[in-house]
């Protein structure tokens, strides 16, 4: 019965898919009206498809009709992917399903060329998968001096990011130094090879991940903070959501043009 729901979970959605040529799908790891919204308000014709409750190789192949994939906020990583099983202790909670379909999903977006996009957990899970660590816990690992989560709101906790100028969030925002909203207790440890911290907070916990040599490379990128809150302002908000579905078109002419 279990595997039966699934085939037609998966059937139903690649159906709905194809029901448009010039449809631009874009897949989320794990679907939210406010990471809908923010896509949609750069591009209002793109088709969301939800990878949330798939069998991790379903989603792998649903993936191939779609022209992006955003991983999204959520749950802390399993630390045992990144060598620290003795730490476990220090995280929240785990949904170890996501991990193996999140893991599942950047591995056939990178062999696909695919456009990938980190938002919160997504920039720490992304890391992982490309090779990096993470800490486990700010306020044990980097201390207590900005605060990256508060225990008063779920909505964001606003603190001071300090962005380099040689950047991609620099290109798309022009601000060196602002305020973002995050709200997380991980972050980045060891980077992943081939990446770069290139925005980080006042105690140096990293903002943004981004490839160092993007040029004829899939593009692959990251944010600690919540673009997709309304909380954030624009500025630090818009300029990413039109910035990757720039990408995500150019992948699917691609596609076409094949």
């Amino acid at each position: 019965m279990r595997r039966s729901f699934f085939l037609i979970l998966l059937c139903s959605a690649l159906l709905s898919c194809n029901s448009a040529d010039d449809q631009v799908r874009v897949a989320l790891s794990k679907t939210y009206s406010t990471y809908e919204a923010w896509l949609k308000k750069a591009d209002p014709g793109i088709v969301i498809v939800n990878m949330y409750g798939l069998r991790p190789d379903s989603a792998a192949k649903l993936l191939e009709t779609c022209s992006g994939l955003l991983l999204t906020g959520g749950e802390d990583v399993n630390p045992a992917s990144y060598g620290k099983e003795n730490e476990l202790s220090k995280c929240e909670e785990i949904d170890h399903y996501r991990d193996t379909l999140e893991f599942r999903l950047i591995d056939r977006a990178k062999l696909l060329g695919m456009p990938v996009f980190g938002i919160c957990r997504g920039e720490q899970i992304l890391n992982v998968a490309m090779g990096g660590s993470l800490l486990t816990d700010i306020p044990t690992d980097a201390g207590t001096a900005v605060i990256h989560r508060s225990a008063q709101s779920s909505n964001g906790c606003p603190h001071p990011v300090n962005i380099e100028k040689n950047s991609v969030v620099y290109k798309l925002t022009g601000i060196t130094r602002d305020t973002v909203n995050s709200y997380h207790h991980q972050a980045i440890d060891r980077v992943a090879p081939g990446f770069r911290v290139t925005a980080r907070s006042d105690n140096g916990v990293a903002e943004s991940l981004e490839r160092i040599n993007p040029e004829g490379a899939s593009f692959m990128m990251a944010l600690q903070w919540h673009p997709e809150k309304s909380t954030q302002k624009a500025a630090l908000s818009v300029p990413f959501a039109d910035y990757f579905v720039k990408h995500i078109r150019d992948y699917n002419r691609k596609l076409n043009k094949k």
